[in-house]
């Protein structure tokens, strides 16, 4: 049997939240068509955007690790062969390799009849996850879920939706360099002192209840991240300039995504969303980039 997903890219840590919070974004994303084999697993073709970085050996390509995660964890057989269509941009901090990896283990288990638990397809691409950027699920869970996710715990797997308040729209910018997640976790301290602590809890808690109750006020108060934001941000081009230019423009807040490069900033609606990304768009000078205004994905990977 065979099946064709969608997996959409999706903001990690969305601010404060490191490792905890996920947001899936309506529009990029990654498809993958699969076919169940007796044999071997094999990458037929590999298209979309960097594709030539993409490991064409199966035992280092996440979609095919996943895929054949969920297989074992299914008592099935055999290998997979898998296609390929990556409309996110390799390192870029849109949870690039979490969609690939989600989109694996759905399409092996719906290759095989089953329609897999949230659960059971987060189990499966934290396998392959985890082999290229570490065991966090907040990538991994919005991209199942869609909108907005919290992940209380990774071992063993424990992961909420929360219902957003109202409708946002999300201003994407990403400068043309590759930031690797290993690389953007290295910079990052191993310890916080209390004060910073608290506060960064108190930040991710209060952005959690904004976004849910649809208090905008308290979303823009709260979107600060005194933890990974201020090492990673020398990392990115521009960075200061394009967040200064979203704030300016009236976005309710602005960080980085996941890893980055990708900068990231929320409006309240269309409007506001195309003034802000115009406004960071320019806050990047001459950085060649990428730039998209998308909404909240109502839903996470899903079969086509």
């Amino acid at each position: 049997m065979s099946a064709t997903v969608f997996a959409p890219a999706s903001i990690g840590n969305v601010g404060p939240g490191f490792d905890v919070l996920g947001l899936a974004v309506d529009g990029p994303g990654d498809e993958v068509r699969l076919e169940r084999v007796s044999g071997p697993s094999s990458i037929e073709d590999i298209t979309g955007l960097d594709a030539a970085l993409i490991p064409r050996e199966p035992s280092s390509n996440v979609v095919t690790v996943a895929a054949e995660a969920m297989l074992r964890a299914l008592g099935e057989g055999g290998g997979v062969r898998v296609w390929l269509r990556k409309g996110i941009p390799q390192s870029g901090g849109l949870g690039g390799s979490a969609a690939s990896s989600v989109a694996g283990a759905y399409a092996a288990a719906v290759a095989c009849g089953h329609d897999p638990r949230p659960v059971e397809v987060m189990a499966a691409a934290l396998t392959a996850e985890a082999m290229v950027a570490g065991r966090h699920l907040d990538n991994i869970a919005a991209c199942v879920l869609g909108g907005l996710t919290l992940v209380r715990s990774t071992d063993p797997i424990d992961v909420v939706r929360v219902p957003l308040g109202r409708p946002l729209w999300v201003a994407l910018v990403t400068p043309a360099v590759r930031l690797e997640t290993r690389t953007a976790r290295s910079v990052l301290s191993p310890t916080l002192d209390r004060a910073a602590w608290v506060q960064q809890m108190a930040n991710t808690s209060a952005l959690v209840h904004g976004l849910a109750a649809g208090d905008l006020a308290l979303v823009s108060r709260s979107l600060v991240d005194h933890f990974a934001e201020p090492k990673r941000a020398p990392l990115i081009p521009r960075f200061a300039e394009v967040k200064r230019a979203a704030l300016e423009a009236g976005a309710l807040g602005s960080s980085i995504s996941g890893a980055g490069p990708t900068i990231f900033a929320l409006a309240e609606d269309e409007g506001r969303g195309a003034a802000v990304l115009a406004a960071m768009r320019a806050g990047l000078g001459d950085v060649p980039g990428r730039a998209e205004l998308a909404t909240v994905a109502a839903r996470g990977v899903h079969a086509r």
